[in-house]
């Protein structure tokens, strides 16, 4: 249980990577007050939270609607996975998880809680995949509850690193971000891998 419980929590903080956002979430919100920063932040986690909790659930009951084995997704997952991961060890921001014409969208809108921070800054397509395959590996109602709660925790953690940014991120270093990013990308670079070996695993009865 501990085992999983470190993986589904470090693996959801690396892909979510909360603290790279935080340029953009600024860059966003060039007119906005500190309160109102921390207003956009709160509802930003908690709809993220939602999004990934309740694709993190219904995953299963859609691939067996179109027809997708669990290992098909993991190994597409895995790819997902490693596009964002190669960009982190450049130390970008990866347009997997958001492009930089949703972030110059999401700086003229009024409220960007929702659509582009919670959606897809934070609750991207990495991060739903990375949910549906923590999903996937939870053979029990315990790991499932143990997964949401580390998504509620990720997300959490998500609007405390806002909220300190919300004055204006003057604890924020560009050498520390970009080697913060670098760490976080080879470990998703690490944990990719292991989804695409998981995969190739299940199926290995079948190919040989």
């Amino acid at each position: 249980m501990l085992e999983y419980i470190l993986l589904a929590f470090s693996s959801l903080f690396v892909i979510v990577d909360p603290v790279a956002a935080v340029p953009a979430f600024l860059a966003m919100t060039p007119t906005d007050t500190p309160e109102a920063r921390i207003r956009m932040a709160r509802l930003a986690s908690s709809v993220a939270a939602g999004v990934l909790i309740v694709f993190a659930w219904a995953g299963n009951w859609i691939f067996r609607l179109l027809g997708i084995t669990l290992p098909a997704f993991k190994l597409a997952g895995s790819i997902v996975l490693m596009l964002v991961a190669l960009d982190m060890l450049r130390a970008q921001r990866s347009r997997v998880q958001e492009t930089s014409e949703e972030t110059d969208a999401g700086a003229a809108k009024e409220d960007i809680a929702i659509t582009p921070l919670a959606v897809p800054m934070l609750a991207g397509p990495g991060a739903m995949t990375t949910a549906v395959l923590l999903h996937g590996q939870a053979d029990s109602i315990a790991k499932q509850v143990a997964l949401f709660l580390c998504i509620a925790a990720v997300c959490g953690l998500s609007f405390l690193i806002f909220r300190l940014s919300a004055a204006g991120a003057k604890w924020l270093s560009p050498i520390a971000l970009r080697l913060t990013t670098r760490i976080m990308g080879l470990l998703l670079v690490a944990i990719a891998v292991q989804f695409a070996f998981d995969a190739l695993a299940a199926q290995k009865g079948r190919w040989f």
